[in-house]
């Protein structure tokens, strides 16, 4: 029997560690189990069907982990996977377990930080082609203008440790000024990808002054907190040791090495050899 069951915290790469750092700084006492499926990142441009495929494979994984909860801190598998894996797999994979993602959450409260009503959206390929984004933030604030741009090469700038070299403002500059473009009215943008916020400094530098720049960590980790205390029957379920456990499916000393960026801390990750 599982004697540990966690909180997992799954997305495509390192980018979620962003989301998982502001989780646990939220809510320190409950055990949490991250992993990045570097080995078959990135997925903003793959198919949904390849996504939805992979994601079902870890949110299982998780499931075999004992995690009653899954949180997928990747707007690409949130937007694509989620709806899928919540409404045709898990009434019979794990009726009693729960998966959530992050695009629901910033979408229920995004448009009480816009003060025009006017929302640019900066993303993966994948995630703007999915237009979840449009769709969920249209159930809430169906006033809202948004306007979306892809940032296809932004995460591999990150995923190389090439954020905060001299050719990267180069790509920052060109999808800004593109999303712009789409509408001079934007007033706030929200970085709708875990791995944009190691770039946040640069954004800002070629971000008009007057726009509001929003990442999504604190976002995501206060709905958490909502959800835990809403629904006590998960919460309950969920071991609170304060243990964290880091996984991948690339090579452990790679992840090591570069995680600490995202994570803002040391991390000693394991490798998992097959979902």
């Amino acid at each position: 029997m599982q004697t540990s069951h966690p909180i997992g915290v799954f997305d495509s790469g390192y980018g979620g560690l962003t989301i998982l750092r502001q989780i646990r700084a939220s809510l320190p006492d409950y055990d949490y189990i991250y992993l990045g499926d570097n080995a078959r990142a990135p997925y903003g441009s793959r198919s949904f069907e390849t996504i939805y495929e992979y994601t079902l494979e870890a949110v299982k994984w998780f499931f075999d982990q004992g995690c009653p909860l899954v949180i997928l801190a990747c707007n690409t598998a949130s937007a694509k996977a989620l709806r899928t894996i919540q409404q045709k797999d898990l009434p019979d994979l794990a009726p009693h377990n729960r998966v959530l993602g992050i695009v629901r959450p910033t979408s229920e409260v995004i448009g009480h930080m816009s003060g025009g009503g006017h929302i640019g959206i900066l993303a993966t390929q994948g995630t703007v082609e999915s237009q979840s984004y449009i769709l969920e933030i249209q159930k809430f604030f169906p006033e809202l203008q948004v306007h979306q741009q892809a940032c296809p090469i932004w995460v591999p700038l990150v995923e190389h440790a090439e954020h905060d070299s001299p050719g990267t403002d180069y790509f920052i500059k060109k999808y800004i000024d593109l999303l712009l473009k789409k509408d001079r009215q934007i007033d706030s943008v929200l970085l709708a990808c875990t791995h944009y916020p190691l770039l946040e400094t640069k954004i800002k530098e070629y971000m008009p002054v007057d726009i509001q720049v929003i990442s999504q960590g604190k976002i995501v980790a206060v709905s958490l907190m909502g959800y835990l205390n809403r629904h006590p029957e998960i919460s309950e379920r969920i071991t609170r040791t304060g243990s964290l456990s880091f996984y991948t499916t690339e090579n452990a000393a790679t992840f090591n090495q570069n995680a600490a960026r995202f994570f803002g801390a040391a991390v000693d990750a394991t490798q998992v050899h097959k979902l």
